[in-house]
């Protein structure tokens, strides 16, 4: 399983170790607001970790946690997983931070890392990330790492924006910018 690293942040694949501070965080319907909409109880973060193993084992992909280096606190979390989970769709990335630590560039700085994993690493030739049509903050993390609106598509059964990017777009901005690796 892949660790990952940027500036301030060590992403490490989910763990039971994570379940705590996993839980804090979409325990806050906040976080969750245009995720699922509610609070994620204790038991759902479980599941979710165990659902999330399986993927690296199948896939050698998924979620990671996103532990701040100055203090070893989860702050967030993100992935690189099959849009939908269908094995059929491309890649997609997505994330989510702590409330307490928003609009410091955690979410960009993770995907940015996220998203050179998907195109170097596991040579994808075009990456996703779906939001909810309020989800601001999300949008502008989309644009900032050179995305490009789709459409309002179905996802996760509701009707979210669709940004992509492909691998060739990726290097074409990386080309004109330090890209984390």
């Amino acid at each position: 399983m892949t660790v990952l690293i940027t500036a301030r942040l060590r992403l490490e694949p989910f763990e039971d170790g994570h379940l705590d501070g996993l839980n804090a965080m979409n325990a806050d319907p906040e976080v969750m607001r245009y995720l699922t909409g509610r609070p994620e109880t204790r038991e759902e973060t479980l599941a979710a970790i165990e659902r999330v193993k399986a993927r690296w084992a199948e896939w050698g992909f998924s979620w990671w946690s996103f532990i701040a280096k100055e203090s070893d606190e989860i702050v967030g979390a993100g992935c690189i997983q099959y849009l939908g989970g269908n094995r059929a769709n491309p890649l997609e990335i997505g994330w989510r931070v702590r409330r307490d630590k928003w609009r410091q560039g955690l979410a960009f700085e993770a995907a940015e890392r996220m998203a050179t994993f998907a195109f170097e690493a596991l040579e994808a030739n075009l990456l996703c990330a779906v939001c909810h049509p309020e989800n601001i903050a999300s949008v502008a993390v989309m644009k900032k790492l050179g995305m490009r609106f789709r459409g309002v598509e179905e996802w996760y059964n509701a009707n979210d924006l669709t940004f992509e990017m492909t691998r060739n777009e990726w290097r074409m901005r990386a080309g004109s910018s330090d890209v984390a690796q």
